[in-house]
């Protein structure tokens, strides 16, 4: 499965990076939403699948007992913290999901249009989508250090 999450998170990149563009420079703002709305929904499904085969199916750990920079005895070393700050990452960007996305569905018309809310809504997506590339590019450090290296 997380081998899985690290070919998919590069699409989830050029789709929020083709969402941002639709929006910011073709004005497509039914487009943005359709594709914010299904990358949040399939992103949570696959948060809880991932969940469940990292902490019941699979002991990432042991598969990582190779990594020259990971400590199985003492579960220390560069894996541990490279983790550590994915997680970091990874919260904060499924809060701001959360916030976002919700308030949107909340606060815009419909069909979707520029409206009260969008000052607040670019600056926070702005921010997500920051964080966003945050969560993957250390999901993918850590997935070098514990897997590949």
């Amino acid at each position: 499965m997380i081998d899985l999450v690290v070919v998919a998170m590069f699409f989830v990149l050029l789709a929020l990076c083709y969402s941002v563009y639709s929006v910011k420079y073709r004005r497509m703002y039914d487009r943005h939403k359709v594709i914010q709305v299904t990358l949040a929904a399939t992103l949570l499904v696959v948060l809880v699948l991932f969940e469940i085969d990292v902490h019941f199916i699979d002991n990432w750990m042991e598969r990582a007992d190779a990594s020259p920079y990971f400590d199985a005895e003492t579960k220390s070393g560069l894996v541990v913290y490279s983790l550590g700050t994915h997680l970091i990452f990874a919260t904060t960007t499924f809060a701001l999901w959360l916030v976002i996305v919700v308030r949107a569905l909340a606060d815009f018309p419909s069909p979707p249009r520029p409206s009260s809310h969008s000052r607040f809504h670019k600056r926070w997506g702005i921010i997500a989508a920051i964080d966003m590339v945050l969560t993957t590019f250390s999901g993918w450090l850590f997935y070098w250090l514990a897997f590949v290296a």
